[in-house]
């Protein structure tokens, strides 16, 4: 089914990866072009994303699932992977969904364990409990779009954004999926409120979506890939996760996108701009604050939309602090940009639009 290539034993790098689709569900944030470097600050106003969904069923569904329905539909749409009706052009069962988030529907499980201390379960329905599974936003997402691919929720801490993007890129290389939807959702809602430090003045309410898919595939659709998908590494220092990424491909950085802030802190934690080679930084959390599982994901989109404007350097994206900012891990990931050239093969027999340099597939470190 996939067209996906299998990297060989041993080398730790999956197959090749592109991303061709792009979605926001943000508040004051008009598209994925305004995630990027130069973006105007401020997040909030301008209408609740959420009011964009229409139909029935959507009454039983919390505030996460809304969001990420918004982001996934705008960004299967922008791959071409849905028609103008909404229905998917694609077989269902190519297509997987990796979800983020580490607050999810926390406030329909509160609610839930209270109805039942009051109530006993007497008091819950069947719309309700189904609703507090943690895997709810990827299957809502997979049954409103028919996507029959791999499907599941990672909520890993800081590094899960990154981390859900690694995982879809896997089981396009695994041969399980040709293409990915990768969402990134956190909701702002008083459970969500009751979990973080009473002084947090900035709380994030938003998601964001980008479509993975093989080089292959998107070369066989007519697609033109917006940005590859790199090296990949989680460890427990900052640095060691960007040197592996680094010593995995080396080419020049043009962005940095830098990890949340320390809880009550301002900026990014200190002393974690080793192996950056001074690239520009760009502070996601600055722009929309702290973002928690939705943040990787929401650097995965900014990085593609930077590159997808003609960018020659790769943008390095890394999530959660490590040892150094007291997280218990750092993620590393980059991004890489696309030969512009029409599709064809390379000396090497691979498609010209893919994101490597000329013999060196892209993907995850050892």
């Amino acid at each position: 089914m996939s067209t996906a290539r299998t990297p060989a034993t041993g080398t730790g790098r999956t197959a090749e990866v592109v991303v061709t689709g792009l979605g926001t569900a943000l508040a004051g944030v008009a598209g994925p072009a305004e995630l990027g470097p130069g973006a105007p600050g401020g997040h909030g106003g301008a209408g609740d994303p959420v009011d964009r969904l229409t139909g029935r069923g959507l009454r039983y569904k919390d505030r996460a699932t809304k969001l990420g329905m918004v982001a996934a539909r705008e960004a299967l749409a922008a791959a071409g992977l849905t028609g103008a009706d909404g229905t998917l052009t694609v077989p269902g069962d190519s297509v997987g969904c990796v979800v983020s988030t580490n607050f999810g529907n926390v406030d329909t499980v509160c609610e839930t364990v209270a109805t039942i201390a009051r109530d006993t379960y007497l008091g819950t329905s069947p719309m309700m409990l189904p609703a507090t599974s943690s895997n709810v936003v990827a299957s809502w997402i997979a049954i409103t779009h028919g996507l029959r691919g791999a499907n599941l929720t990672l909520c890993n801490g800081p590094t899960s954004g990154l981390d859900a993007v690694h995982w879809g890129a896997l089981l396009i290389a695994a041969g399980r999926v040709e293409r990915v939807l990768v969402v990134g959702v956190e909701p702002d809602n008083p459970e969500v409120r009751h979990l973080l430090p009473p002084d947090r003045e900035a709380f994030f309410d938003g998601a964001a979506a980008l479509v993975l898919e093989s080089a292959g595939s998107a070369a066989a659709r007519g697609v033109r890939p917006l940005a590859g998908v790199g090296p990949y590494a989680r460890r427990a220092r900052h640095a060691d996760a960007v040197a592996a990424v680094r010593a995995g491909d080396g080419r020049d950085l043009g962005l940095w996108c830098v990890p949340g802030h320390p809880e009550g802190g301002r900026g990014c934690a200190s002393g974690l701009g080793d192996g950056t080679a001074g690239a520009p930084a760009h502070d996601l959390s600055e722009l929309l604050g702290p973002s928690s599982g939705a943040l990787g994901v929401l650097q995965a989109v900014a990085a593609t939309a930077w590159l997808s404007g003609g960018a020659g350097a790769a943008v390095l994206a890394t999530a959660g602090t490590g040892d150094e900012g007291g997280d218990d891990a750092a993620a590393a990931l980059l991004f890489l940009p696309v030969a512009a050239e029409p599709y064809g093969s390379d000396a090497c027999g691979n498609d010209s639009s893919r994101a490597g340099s000329a013999c060196e597939p892209v993907g995850a470190t050892p």
